[in-house]
């Protein structure tokens, strides 16, 4: 999954490329790939500098954090970025971080890392909070029974025992 950069000239070029799903899943991802990926970009070479421009499209499915059900979720997310040949560190100190160098990732031995920009895109295409629908009732304290699809008759009230007395002083009233 790399961009011979030795194929691009001086001009623009425009790049479409697919990957299957199963090549960006693993254990460790939040999400699962569910469609293939498709990756479309211009390559526009200034120097030693590459400007991607681009958008990437497929499918996930993610895990809902109120109800833990499966859901898909499209992504379609475009990218631009600046790819910068990778130096050594050569340990100039602290440098403040601009807004600029946010889209600035590196390259070397004259190749791009496509997969790292598609895992990349992936986990800036999700949300902070994966929710089913906006209005998920997630699931029953009690006895964990899906709220969405099913009631039950659990009582939601707690009572701290610490609080008893305090308790049935209000109730002689």
């Amino acid at each position: 999954m790399y961009l011979d950069l030795r194929d691009v000239s001086e001009k623009s070029e425009c790049f479409e490329r697919t990957y299957v799903a199963s090549a960006f899943t693993s254990a460790k991802e939040d999400y699962l790939v569910k469609d293939d990926v498709s990756l479309v970009f211009d390559v526009r070479k200034i120097q030693d500098k590459y400007h991607l421009v681009g958008r990437l499209v497929t499918n996930l499915e993610l895990i809902c954090c109120r109800c833990l059900e499966a859901y898909p979720r499209p992504v379609d997310s475009a990218f631009d970025l600046l790819y910068l040949p990778q130096v050594r560190n050569n340990g100039d100190g602290e440098v403040e971080v601009e807004e600029t160098a946010l889209a600035v990732a590196f390259y070397h031995d004259e190749e791009i890392d496509l997969g790292q920009l598609v895992r990349e895109q992936l986990y800036l295409s999700l949300p902070m909070k994966p929710l089913c629908v906006e209005n998920c009732l997630g699931l029953c304290p009690i006895c964990g029974i899906n709220l969405n699809r099913d009631n039950c008759q659990c009582s939601t009230t707690w009572h701290d025992s610490r609080l008893a007395g305090l308790r049935s002083a209000l109730d002689k009233r």
